[in-house]
């Protein structure tokens, strides 16, 4: 049993009630219903998630590793249950995965696959949230622009270290011992 505040139980009970084709996220209390994410959003976050899997392969193994990589979460931070598009958390911080439904264990980097329908909670309450929560590093992942943004937390508060467009060919924080093409998280 866990000390720490929990979602209120009348909007986490309606949260689990939703049907498959919706995501719900609890934030100070209120639940977000979003439509599930388009194919392009879903195959930009899935090419990602594969460039990235070398940061989570294991000790002995090819790639830098170090890293649990997750997609779509469902973390429980406080009295608040977002699904992020990916999560990682560094191996020291999360040696082994809980077998549970909502980590409660703040990941250490989160990238958000924007869409129309989640972009202004995206940006706005989601990432106050990840503040909160000493959530070191932060991507914003926009197919429909083809733009990557990385953010830093310093100061409790986001520093917009670059934006990538394109095919960029980027070394992006906290991954950025591994180059990374941008055209493949666009391709059709």
């Amino acid at each position: 049993m866990s000390d720490k505040p929990r979602p209120p139980e009348d909007a986490y009970e309606e949260l689990e009630r939703l049907p498959p084709n919706v995501v719900g996220e609890i934030i100070a209390g209120e639940l977000y219903v979003s439509p599930r994410p388009r194919v392009v959003h879903g195959r930009a976050a899935g090419r990602l998630f594969k460039r990235l899997m070398p940061f989570d392969e294991e000790p002995g193994q090819e790639g830098p590793g170090g890293w649990v990589l997750m997609i779509e979460p469902e973390l429980h931070l406080g009295r608040d249950v977002l699904v992020p598009g990916l999560a990682g958390w560094r191996r020291e911080r999360m040696p082994e995965l809980p077998d549970v439904v909502g980590v409660e264990l703040a990941p250490d980097w989160l990238c958000e696959v924007l869409s129309p329908s989640t972009e202004t909670l995206d940006r706005a309450r989601k990432m106050a949230v990840y503040a909160r929560e000493g959530v070191k590093h932060l991507w914003l992942v926009d197919p429909r622009v083809q733009m990557l943004e990385v953010y830093r937390l310093e100061n409790g508060r986001w520093l917009l270290l670059g934006t990538h467009t394109g095919n960029d060919k980027v070394h992006a924080e906290p991954f950025e011992v591994l180059p990374m093409d941008l055209s493949s998280l666009w391709a059709r």
